[in-house]
Protein backbone atom coordinates (compact mmCIF):
# COMPACT_ATOMS: atom_id res chain seq x y z
CA UNK A 1 0.00 0.00 0.00
CA UNK A 2 1.41 3.32 -0.72
CA UNK A 3 1.79 5.72 2.18
CA UNK A 4 0.71 9.20 1.66
CA UNK A 5 2.73 11.59 1.12
CA UNK A 6 2.74 13.53 4.72
CA UNK A 7 3.59 9.97 6.02
CA UNK A 8 6.18 8.90 3.92
CA UNK A 9 9.32 8.14 5.98
CA UNK A 10 11.84 10.75 5.71
CA UNK A 11 15.74 10.05 6.12
CA UNK A 12 17.89 12.50 8.08
CA UNK A 13 19.29 15.57 6.50
CA UNK A 14 22.85 14.42 7.14
CA UNK A 15 22.25 11.56 4.77
CA UNK A 16 22.03 14.27 1.89
CA UNK A 17 25.39 15.46 2.21
CA UNK A 18 28.12 14.81 -0.06
CA UNK A 19 30.28 13.45 2.63
CA UNK A 20 28.03 10.85 3.37
CA UNK A 21 26.70 9.76 -0.31
CA UNK A 22 30.62 9.48 -1.10
CA UNK A 23 31.03 7.25 2.05
CA UNK A 24 28.25 5.09 1.47
CA UNK A 25 29.25 4.86 -2.58
CA UNK A 26 32.95 3.71 -1.59
CA UNK A 27 31.91 1.69 0.90
CA UNK A 28 29.68 -0.50 -1.42
CA UNK A 29 31.98 -0.03 -4.06
CA UNK A 30 34.91 -1.91 -1.73
CA UNK A 31 32.28 -4.46 -0.40
CA UNK A 32 31.81 -5.20 -3.87
CA UNK A 33 34.90 -5.25 -5.06
CA UNK A 34 36.20 -7.20 -2.54
CA UNK A 35 33.46 -9.73 -2.61
CA UNK A 36 34.63 -10.09 -6.30
CA UNK A 37 38.30 -10.92 -5.28
CA UNK A 38 37.48 -12.79 -2.75
CA UNK A 39 35.23 -15.04 -4.71
CA UNK A 40 37.59 -15.41 -7.16
CA UNK A 41 41.03 -16.18 -5.18
CA UNK A 42 38.71 -18.88 -3.18
CA UNK A 43 37.04 -20.84 -5.88
CA UNK A 44 40.83 -20.27 -7.71
CA UNK A 45 42.89 -21.70 -4.47
CA UNK A 46 39.72 -24.36 -3.78
CA UNK A 47 40.02 -26.03 -7.07
CA UNK A 48 43.93 -26.07 -7.06
CA UNK A 49 43.39 -27.51 -3.37
CA UNK A 50 41.12 -29.77 -4.86
CA UNK A 51 42.57 -30.84 -7.67
CA UNK A 52 46.03 -31.96 -5.94
CA UNK A 53 44.40 -34.43 -3.04
CA UNK A 54 42.08 -35.34 -6.26
CA UNK A 55 45.97 -36.62 -7.90
CA UNK A 56 46.62 -38.13 -4.54
CA UNK A 57 43.51 -40.08 -3.89
CA UNK A 58 43.35 -41.38 -7.33
CA UNK A 59 47.19 -42.65 -7.08
CA UNK A 60 46.64 -43.91 -3.99
CA UNK A 61 43.30 -46.18 -5.58
CA UNK A 62 45.74 -47.00 -8.26
CA UNK A 63 48.26 -48.16 -6.47
CA UNK A 64 45.44 -50.32 -4.41
CA UNK A 65 43.88 -51.80 -7.58
CA UNK A 66 47.25 -53.22 -8.10
CA UNK A 67 47.37 -54.70 -4.81
CA UNK A 68 43.78 -56.44 -5.01
CA UNK A 69 45.21 -57.47 -9.08
CA UNK A 70 47.86 -59.00 -7.83
CA UNK A 71 45.78 -60.87 -4.56
CA UNK A 72 48.10 -58.99 -1.79
CA UNK A 73 46.69 -57.57 1.42
CA UNK A 74 44.96 -54.05 1.04
CA UNK A 75 46.28 -51.48 3.04
CA UNK A 76 44.74 -49.61 5.80
CA UNK A 77 42.22 -47.42 4.10
CA UNK A 78 41.23 -49.01 1.50
CA UNK A 79 38.17 -51.87 1.39
CA UNK A 80 35.63 -53.43 -1.52
CA UNK A 81 32.52 -51.65 -0.77
CA UNK A 82 33.63 -49.98 2.47
CA UNK A 83 29.84 -48.70 4.54
CA UNK A 84 31.61 -45.24 4.88
CA UNK A 85 31.66 -44.91 1.13
CA UNK A 86 29.43 -42.37 -0.42
CA UNK A 87 26.45 -43.60 -1.92
CA UNK A 88 26.62 -41.70 -5.20
CA UNK A 89 30.13 -43.09 -5.45
CA UNK A 90 29.43 -46.14 -4.93
CA UNK A 91 26.74 -46.31 -7.69
CA UNK A 92 29.54 -44.11 -9.81
CA UNK A 93 32.02 -47.03 -9.32
CA UNK A 94 29.87 -50.11 -9.51
CA UNK A 95 28.63 -48.85 -12.91
CA UNK A 96 32.83 -48.93 -14.18
CA UNK A 97 33.46 -45.65 -13.72
CA UNK A 98 36.43 -44.05 -11.41
CA UNK A 99 35.95 -40.70 -9.26
CA UNK A 100 36.22 -39.31 -6.05
CA UNK A 101 34.47 -37.08 -3.52
CA UNK A 102 34.85 -34.84 -0.65
CA UNK A 103 32.90 -36.59 2.38
CA UNK A 104 32.51 -36.06 6.05
CA UNK A 105 33.85 -39.31 7.89
CA UNK A 106 33.00 -39.35 11.62
CA UNK A 107 33.98 -35.86 11.67
CA UNK A 108 36.77 -35.79 9.47
CA UNK A 109 37.27 -34.90 6.11
CA UNK A 110 37.99 -37.42 3.74
CA UNK A 111 39.09 -37.36 -0.06
CA UNK A 112 37.00 -41.26 -1.33
CA UNK A 113 38.31 -42.59 -4.94
CA UNK A 114 36.60 -45.33 -6.04
CA UNK A 115 36.80 -47.92 -9.06
CA UNK A 116 35.37 -50.74 -10.40
CA UNK A 117 36.17 -54.35 -8.90
CA UNK A 118 35.02 -57.66 -9.78
CA UNK A 119 31.29 -55.78 -9.94
CA UNK A 120 32.09 -54.29 -6.48
CA UNK A 121 33.53 -50.95 -5.75
CA UNK A 122 37.05 -50.41 -4.61
CA UNK A 123 37.55 -47.57 -2.53
CA UNK A 124 40.19 -45.87 -0.79
CA UNK A 125 40.26 -42.92 1.13
CA UNK A 126 42.74 -40.44 2.45
CA UNK A 127 42.66 -37.53 4.96
CA UNK A 128 41.35 -33.97 3.81
CA UNK A 129 41.73 -32.60 7.28
CA UNK A 130 44.61 -29.84 6.37
CA UNK A 131 43.46 -29.24 3.10
CA UNK A 132 40.05 -27.89 4.51
CA UNK A 133 41.92 -26.09 7.06
CA UNK A 134 43.96 -24.45 4.16
CA UNK A 135 40.84 -23.40 2.32
CA UNK A 136 38.74 -22.49 5.95
CA UNK A 137 42.38 -20.03 6.66
CA UNK A 138 42.07 -18.45 3.22
CA UNK A 139 38.69 -17.65 3.58
CA UNK A 140 39.34 -15.95 7.11
CA UNK A 141 41.97 -14.24 5.63
CA UNK A 142 40.39 -13.03 2.92
CA UNK A 143 37.41 -11.42 5.01
CA UNK A 144 39.91 -9.84 7.51
CA UNK A 145 41.95 -8.38 4.65
CA UNK A 146 38.93 -7.36 2.73
CA UNK A 147 37.56 -5.50 6.45
CA UNK A 148 40.95 -3.71 6.85
CA UNK A 149 40.88 -2.82 2.90
CA UNK A 150 37.19 -1.11 3.38
CA UNK A 151 38.50 0.48 6.66
CA UNK A 152 41.08 2.17 4.93
CA UNK A 153 39.84 2.99 2.09
CA UNK A 154 36.66 4.19 3.50
CA UNK A 155 38.72 6.77 5.99
CA UNK A 156 41.08 7.85 3.25
CA UNK A 157 37.78 8.61 0.79
CA UNK A 158 35.78 10.29 3.89
CA UNK A 159 38.95 12.31 4.44
CA UNK A 160 39.53 13.43 0.76
CA UNK A 161 36.24 14.33 0.10
CA UNK A 162 35.93 16.12 3.27
CA UNK A 163 38.77 18.31 2.33
CA UNK A 164 36.45 19.17 -1.11
CA UNK A 165 33.20 19.25 1.11
CA UNK A 166 34.75 21.52 3.48
CA UNK A 167 36.18 24.18 1.24
CA UNK A 168 32.71 23.96 -0.43
CA UNK A 169 30.90 25.15 2.76
CA UNK A 170 33.71 27.71 2.85
CA UNK A 171 32.62 29.06 -0.67
CA UNK A 172 28.67 28.71 0.72
CA UNK A 173 29.41 30.76 3.54
CA UNK A 174 31.23 33.33 1.51
CA UNK A 175 28.12 33.46 -0.85
CA UNK A 176 25.37 33.62 2.38
CA UNK A 177 27.60 36.86 3.55
CA UNK A 178 27.38 38.39 0.26
CA UNK A 179 23.51 37.23 -0.33
CA UNK A 180 23.54 39.32 3.70
CA UNK A 181 24.90 42.73 2.22
CA UNK A 182 28.57 41.95 3.30
CA UNK A 183 30.37 42.65 -0.47
CA UNK A 184 33.92 42.45 0.98
CA UNK A 185 33.75 38.71 2.00
CA UNK A 186 35.93 36.78 -0.26
CA UNK A 187 36.81 32.63 -0.62
CA UNK A 188 40.55 33.30 -1.30
CA UNK A 189 40.99 30.00 -2.21
CA UNK A 190 45.27 29.98 -2.48
CA UNK A 191 44.61 27.42 -5.98
CA UNK A 192 43.21 30.73 -7.94
CA UNK A 193 46.01 32.98 -6.00
CA UNK A 194 48.49 30.74 -7.73
CA UNK A 195 48.19 30.45 -11.97
CA UNK A 196 50.72 28.23 -11.96
CA UNK A 197 48.88 25.87 -9.76
CA UNK A 198 46.06 23.15 -11.50
CA UNK A 199 42.70 24.42 -10.16
CA UNK A 200 40.07 21.94 -9.64
CA UNK A 201 36.44 22.52 -9.82
CA UNK A 202 35.78 23.81 -6.13
CA UNK A 203 38.65 26.03 -7.07
CA UNK A 204 36.69 27.50 -10.18
CA UNK A 205 33.39 28.35 -8.27
CA UNK A 206 35.39 29.54 -5.68
CA UNK A 207 37.73 31.83 -8.09
CA UNK A 208 34.10 32.75 -10.22
CA UNK A 209 32.33 33.78 -6.89
CA UNK A 210 35.34 36.06 -5.98
CA UNK A 211 35.34 38.16 -9.11
CA UNK A 212 31.47 38.29 -9.48
CA UNK A 213 31.54 39.53 -5.65
CA UNK A 214 34.22 42.17 -6.64
CA UNK A 215 32.57 43.50 -10.07
CA UNK A 216 29.21 43.46 -8.14
CA UNK A 217 31.08 45.52 -5.38
CA UNK A 218 32.41 48.02 -7.84
CA UNK A 219 29.02 48.43 -9.69
CA UNK A 220 27.01 49.00 -6.09
CA UNK A 221 29.95 51.55 -5.41
CA UNK A 222 29.92 53.33 -8.15
CA UNK A 223 26.32 53.63 -8.10
CA UNK A 224 26.39 55.15 -4.48
CA UNK A 225 28.90 57.21 -5.96
CA UNK A 226 26.17 58.30 -8.09
CA UNK A 227 24.31 58.59 -6.28
CA UNK A 228 25.98 60.80 -3.78
CA UNK A 229 27.30 63.12 -6.17
CA UNK A 230 23.99 63.80 -7.91
CA UNK A 231 22.39 64.76 -4.67
CA UNK A 232 25.06 66.82 -3.55
CA UNK A 233 24.79 68.72 -7.00
CA UNK A 234 21.46 68.97 -6.64
CA UNK A 235 21.52 70.78 -3.26
CA UNK A 236 22.64 74.11 -4.13
CA UNK A 237 20.19 74.70 -7.14
CA UNK A 238 17.70 73.60 -5.30
CA UNK A 239 17.76 75.51 -3.01
CA UNK A 240 18.41 78.94 -5.04
CA UNK A 241 15.38 77.77 -6.61
CA UNK A 242 13.30 77.01 -3.52
CA UNK A 243 14.25 80.69 -2.62
CA UNK A 244 13.42 82.11 -6.10
CA UNK A 245 10.17 80.09 -5.45
CA UNK A 246 9.14 82.27 -1.91
CA UNK A 247 9.63 85.09 -4.02
CA UNK A 248 6.53 84.34 -6.47
CA UNK A 249 3.39 86.41 -6.82
CA UNK A 250 0.93 84.36 -4.52
CA UNK A 251 -1.03 82.31 -6.42
CA UNK A 252 -1.70 78.52 -7.71
CA UNK A 253 0.99 79.12 -10.19
CA UNK A 254 3.32 79.82 -6.89
CA UNK A 255 1.64 77.19 -5.30
CA UNK A 256 2.64 74.40 -7.67
CA UNK A 257 6.10 75.16 -8.21
CA UNK A 258 6.55 75.70 -4.34
CA UNK A 259 5.22 72.02 -4.01
CA UNK A 260 7.39 70.71 -6.81
CA UNK A 261 10.51 72.71 -5.50
CA UNK A 262 9.78 70.45 -1.97
CA UNK A 263 9.04 67.26 -3.73
CA UNK A 264 12.18 67.53 -5.08
CA UNK A 265 14.14 68.86 -1.88
CA UNK A 266 12.74 66.23 -0.07
CA UNK A 267 13.62 63.64 -2.71
CA UNK A 268 17.78 64.74 -2.60
CA UNK A 269 17.59 64.53 1.22
CA UNK A 270 16.29 60.93 0.57
CA UNK A 271 19.23 60.00 -1.85
CA UNK A 272 22.00 61.76 0.63
CA UNK A 273 20.31 60.11 3.31
CA UNK A 274 20.35 56.94 1.19
CA UNK A 275 23.94 57.33 0.13
CA UNK A 276 24.97 57.62 3.82
CA UNK A 277 23.66 54.13 4.71
CA UNK A 278 24.96 52.22 2.16
CA UNK A 279 28.42 53.92 3.22
CA UNK A 280 27.83 52.48 6.41
CA UNK A 281 28.54 55.88 8.03
CA UNK A 282 25.39 56.81 10.41
CA UNK A 283 26.49 56.88 14.15
CA UNK A 284 23.60 56.25 16.93
CA UNK A 285 22.93 58.91 19.95
CA UNK A 286 21.45 56.46 22.13
CA UNK A 287 19.24 57.09 25.01
CA UNK A 288 16.23 55.40 27.24
CA UNK A 289 13.00 56.15 25.46
CA UNK A 290 9.59 55.51 26.44
CA UNK A 291 8.27 54.12 23.35
CA UNK A 292 4.66 54.86 23.67
CA UNK A 293 5.09 58.83 24.65
CA UNK A 294 7.24 58.41 21.16
CA UNK A 295 4.68 57.11 19.50
CA UNK A 296 1.98 58.89 20.29
CA UNK A 297 3.85 62.66 20.11
CA UNK A 298 4.57 61.24 16.20
CA UNK A 299 1.35 60.60 15.68
CA UNK A 300 0.11 63.75 16.68
CA UNK A 301 2.93 65.32 15.17
CA UNK A 302 2.18 63.92 11.74
CA UNK A 303 -1.44 64.44 11.93
CA UNK A 304 -0.97 68.20 12.30
CA UNK A 305 1.67 68.57 9.30
CA UNK A 306 -1.02 66.54 7.00
CA UNK A 307 1.14 63.52 6.81
CA UNK A 308 -1.35 61.22 8.77
CA UNK A 309 -4.63 61.44 8.88
CA UNK A 310 -6.73 62.40 11.95
CA UNK A 311 -8.15 59.06 12.12
CA UNK A 312 -5.04 57.48 13.03
CA UNK A 313 -4.82 55.58 16.09
CA UNK A 314 -2.53 54.74 18.63
CA UNK A 315 -3.45 50.97 20.89
CA UNK A 316 -0.44 51.01 23.90
CA UNK A 317 -1.05 47.05 24.71
CA UNK A 318 1.87 47.05 27.01
CA UNK A 319 4.73 50.05 27.31
CA UNK A 320 8.76 49.31 27.54
CA UNK A 321 11.36 51.09 27.75
CA UNK A 322 13.93 51.04 24.74
CA UNK A 323 17.83 52.13 24.24
CA UNK A 324 17.52 54.27 21.09
CA UNK A 325 18.43 56.37 18.74
CA UNK A 326 14.98 58.89 19.16
CA UNK A 327 15.48 60.92 15.88
CA UNK A 328 16.40 57.62 13.68
CA UNK A 329 13.28 56.04 15.53
CA UNK A 330 10.81 58.39 14.44
CA UNK A 331 12.01 58.29 10.92
CA UNK A 332 11.73 54.61 10.67
CA UNK A 333 8.10 55.53 12.55
CA UNK A 334 7.46 58.14 10.15
CA UNK A 335 7.99 56.81 7.11
CA UNK A 336 5.79 53.53 7.70
CA UNK A 337 2.90 55.76 8.54
CA UNK A 338 3.27 58.13 5.61
CA UNK A 339 3.55 55.26 3.49
CA UNK A 340 0.60 53.51 4.88
CA UNK A 341 -1.26 56.67 4.27
CA UNK A 342 0.12 57.17 0.74
CA UNK A 343 -0.06 53.15 -0.22
CA UNK A 344 -2.74 51.83 1.88
CA UNK A 345 -6.32 52.59 2.83
CA UNK A 346 -7.56 54.20 6.51
CA UNK A 347 -8.03 53.52 8.87
CA UNK A 348 -4.47 53.47 9.92
CA UNK A 349 -3.55 51.60 13.31
CA UNK A 350 -0.51 51.88 15.01
CA UNK A 351 -0.18 49.14 18.20
CA UNK A 352 2.41 49.08 21.16
CA UNK A 353 3.01 45.87 22.53
CA UNK A 354 6.31 45.99 24.72
CA UNK A 355 9.09 46.65 22.45
CA UNK A 356 7.00 45.95 19.23
CA UNK A 357 5.23 48.54 17.17
CA UNK A 358 3.17 47.39 13.95
CA UNK A 359 1.67 49.97 11.96
CA UNK A 360 -1.15 48.63 9.48
CA UNK A 361 -3.41 49.75 7.03
CA UNK A 362 -6.62 48.60 5.40
CA UNK A 363 -5.55 48.76 2.01
CA UNK A 364 -4.20 46.14 -0.79
CA UNK A 365 -1.11 45.13 0.98
CA UNK A 366 2.31 44.97 0.40
CA UNK A 367 3.50 43.60 -3.32
CA UNK A 368 4.69 39.93 -4.13
CA UNK A 369 8.15 41.44 -4.42
CA UNK A 370 8.49 43.46 -1.57
CA UNK A 371 7.48 40.44 0.67
CA UNK A 372 9.93 38.34 -0.56
CA UNK A 373 13.01 40.51 -1.68
CA UNK A 374 12.42 43.39 1.03
CA UNK A 375 11.88 47.67 -0.07
CA UNK A 376 13.95 48.28 -3.27
CA UNK A 377 14.71 52.15 -4.38
CA UNK A 378 12.51 53.74 -7.18
CA UNK A 379 10.24 50.79 -7.64
CA UNK A 380 6.89 50.18 -6.71
CA UNK A 381 3.52 49.22 -8.07
CA UNK A 382 2.24 50.40 -11.49
CA UNK A 383 -0.11 53.73 -10.89
CA UNK A 384 1.62 54.21 -7.32
CA UNK A 385 2.98 57.26 -6.07
CA UNK A 386 6.41 57.62 -4.73
CA UNK A 387 9.86 56.51 -5.44
CA UNK A 388 10.29 53.15 -3.27
CA UNK A 389 12.78 55.38 -0.77
CA UNK A 390 10.51 55.86 2.35
CA UNK A 391 10.60 51.63 3.45
CA UNK A 392 14.32 51.43 1.81
CA UNK A 393 15.66 54.02 4.32
CA UNK A 394 13.20 52.52 7.19
CA UNK A 395 14.76 49.22 7.15
CA UNK A 396 18.46 50.86 6.89
CA UNK A 397 17.81 53.26 9.71
CA UNK A 398 16.12 50.32 11.46
CA UNK A 399 19.67 48.22 11.06
CA UNK A 400 21.29 51.21 12.40
CA UNK A 401 19.44 51.21 15.78
CA UNK A 402 19.29 47.32 16.06
CA UNK A 403 15.96 46.98 15.68
CA UNK A 404 14.29 44.31 13.50
CA UNK A 405 11.75 45.65 10.59
CA UNK A 406 9.61 42.72 8.78
CA UNK A 407 6.67 43.32 6.23
CA UNK A 408 3.67 41.03 5.94
CA UNK A 409 -0.13 41.18 4.50
CA UNK A 410 -2.98 40.49 6.92
CA UNK A 411 -4.96 37.78 6.69
CA UNK A 412 -7.95 39.91 6.42
CA UNK A 413 -6.74 42.23 4.07
CA UNK A 414 -4.09 45.44 4.84
CA UNK A 415 -0.17 45.87 5.02
CA UNK A 416 1.78 45.20 8.58
CA UNK A 417 5.03 46.43 9.44
CA UNK A 418 6.21 45.12 12.58
CA UNK A 419 9.33 47.02 14.59
CA UNK A 420 10.91 45.34 17.00
CA UNK A 421 13.47 47.26 19.24
CA UNK A 422 16.05 45.77 22.01
CA UNK A 423 14.04 46.07 24.82
CA UNK A 424 15.61 47.70 27.99
CA UNK A 425 15.80 45.79 30.68
CA UNK A 426 16.47 46.49 34.66
CA UNK A 427 17.15 43.82 37.38
CA UNK A 428 18.95 43.67 40.68
CA UNK A 429 22.39 41.73 41.23
CA UNK A 430 22.44 39.55 44.17
CA UNK A 431 23.92 40.90 47.07
CA UNK A 432 23.84 44.81 46.33
CA UNK A 433 20.72 46.99 47.06
CA UNK A 434 21.67 48.39 44.04
CA UNK A 435 19.86 48.29 40.89
CA UNK A 436 21.76 47.01 37.17
CA UNK A 437 20.78 48.05 33.83
CA UNK A 438 21.25 45.68 30.72
CA UNK A 439 19.99 45.35 27.67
Amino acid sequence: MKLPRKARLRLPAWTATLTWKAAVFITVMCCALASLLGVLVHVSVTRQTVGEARHKALDRLTDVTRMYEAGEQLPPGAALDPPELPASLHALAVSGKRGTLVDDDHGRPTMWAAGPADGKALAAEIDYTQSARTINGLDKAILGSSILAIGATLLVGVFAVTRITRRLHQTATVARRIEAGDLDARVNDPRTSDPSRPQDEVATVAGALDTMAGTLQGKLLSEQRFTADVAHELRTPLTGLHAAAELLPEGRPAELVRDRVQAMRSLTEDLLEISRLDAGSERVDLDLQELAPVVERLVRASVASGTAEADTTVTVVRDACVETDKRRLERVLGNLLANAHKHGKAPVELTVHGPVVTVRDHGTGYPDYLLDHGPQRFRTDAGSKGHGLGLTIAVGQAAVIGAELSFRNAPDGGAVARLELPEYVSFEVPGTDDVAHGA
